[in-house]
C-alpha cells in the first residue's frame, strides 16, 4: 500500500467533511467574497484547523486571489492545497543512522498512544531488517510496563524494564548498555506521560537525555512528541507548550482516522513549525505511516477530477 493509499483510507472522515463543505460553498457562491471566506473559515474550524491557522490560511488565500479570478471548486481546491503544503513544509521521514545507534525517545501526555507507537515503530524497523530494543522508562504505571512487554512478545523484541517506581534514567542507562551489547540499530524508549508544567517530570526527561548523551554520545537521537488527533485543539496546545519547554525533533500524530479532526495536523504544524514525522491511521500493527504532506493533502482534499474518490 502506498503512502497515498494509507492516507486516502485513514482520512475518509475528514475528507468527507471537507469535500462536502467545498461542494456546498462553491455551488452557492460564484466569486471570491467575504461570504465565501466566512464559509471556508467555518469549514476549516469544523475540521479542527483551529482559529489561528484558519485565519492565517484565509489571509494567504486573499493574497492569492487579490487579482481576481473564478471561485469554482477546482480553483479553491488548488489554492487551499498550496497553502496547506506551505504550512506543512517538506517531508521529514524518520530514518535509521547507519553509522551509529538511533535512539528514539517518545514523550507526551498520558493517553496519546506512546506505548502503542513504540510497538508499531519496533515492528516497522524490524520489517526493514534492523535490530531493535525497547526500554520501558514509564515506571509510574505497571500497566505501561506490561503493555510494552506485550509489544516485545508480539515483535519478539528484547525489552529492558525495571520495577514500578524505579528511576527512569536508570532504565535508559541499562537499555543503552544492552543495546550496545546486542549491537542494536535502534533503541526505542517509552516514557511516562507528563505535562509541561510538572517540573519534576520535565527534569526527569532532561535527566534521561543526559544519560543518552553521556552513554551513547555518537547516537542519533530523535525526541518525538506523540499527540492524539481526536483531542483536537488540546493536541495543538500540548504540542505548542512542549515545543516551548523541551527539545522536540518531530511529531507523531495518532488516531488521525478516528474522526473528522484531520485538520489538526495543519494546526500543529502552523503553531510549532515542528515537522510531523509519523501518522497513526488505524489500529493495525502496520497502520503507522510516514507523514508525507503531499499525500496527506491529496487525500484530504481531492481534485475536482477525482469526483469518484472514496
Amino acid at each position: 500500500m502506498t503512502l497515498f493509499d494509507s492516507f486516502k483510507r485513514g482520512m475518509k472522515k475528514t475528507r468527507d467533511l471537507i469535500t462536502g463543505g467545498l461542494n456546498r460553498i462553491t455551488a452557492s457562491v460564484t466569486a471570491f467574497d467575504e461570504t465565501m471566506l466566512d464559509e471556508l473559515e467555518a469549514l476549516m474550524v469544523q475540521a479542527d484547523f483551529g482559529m489561528a491557522a484558519s485565519t492565517d490560511i484565509l489571509d494567504r488565500l486573499k493574497e492569492k486571489i487579490r487579482g481576481g479570478g473564478s471561485a469554482d471548486r477546482a480553483q479553491v481546491t488548488s489554492y487551499l492545497k498550496s497553502i496547506w503544503l506551505e504550512i506543512l513544509g517538506s517531508p521529514r521521514f524518520l530514518t535509521v543512522n547507519h553509522e551509529a545507534m538511533t535512539v528514539i525517545l517518545l514523550v507526551g501526555v498520558n493517553g496519546t498512544g506512546k506505548t502503542t507507537t513504540a510497538g508499531k515503530l519496533c515492528h516497522r524497523f524490524q520489517s526493514q531488517g534492523y535490530k531493535v530494543m525497547l526500554a520501558a522508562a514509564d515506571t509510574f504505571r505497571a500497566a505501561a510496563i506490561d503493555q510494552l512487554k506485550h509489544w516485545g512478545n508480539v515483535t519478539q523484541t528484547p525489552v529492558v524494564a525495571h520495577q514500578v517506581g524505579a528511576d527512569p534514567a536508570s532504565v535508559v542507562y541499562d537499555a543503552i548498555s544492552g543495546a550496545k551489547a546486542r549491537n542494536a540499530d535502534v533503541l526505542i524508549i517509552d516514557t511516562a506521560g507528563r505535562l509541561h508544567n510538572k517540573k519534576n517530570l520535565m527534569d526527569e526527561l532532561a535527566k534521561i537525555r543526559r544519560v543518552i548523551e553521556r552513554e551513547a554520545p555518537q547516537s542519533h537521537c530523535e525526541s518525538l512528541l506523540v499527540i492524539d488527533a481526536t483531542t483536537g485543539q488540546n493536541a495543538v496546545q500540548q504540542a505548542k507548550v512542549f515545543h516551548e519547554t523541551t527539545e522536540i525533533t518531530g511529531l507523531v500524530i495518532t488516531k488521525l482516522d478516528g474522526n473528522a479532526k484531520g485538520g489538526v495536523a495543519v494546526a500543529v504544524a502552523h503553531q510549532t513549525q515542528t515537522p510531523i514525522c509519523l501518522a497513526g491511521l488505524g489500529e493495525g500493527i502496520d497502520d503507522l505511516s510516514d507523514f508525507d504532506p503531499q499525500a496527506f493533502v491529496n487525500a484530504l482534499i481531492p481534485d475536482e477530477s477525482e469526483s469518484n474518490f472514496q
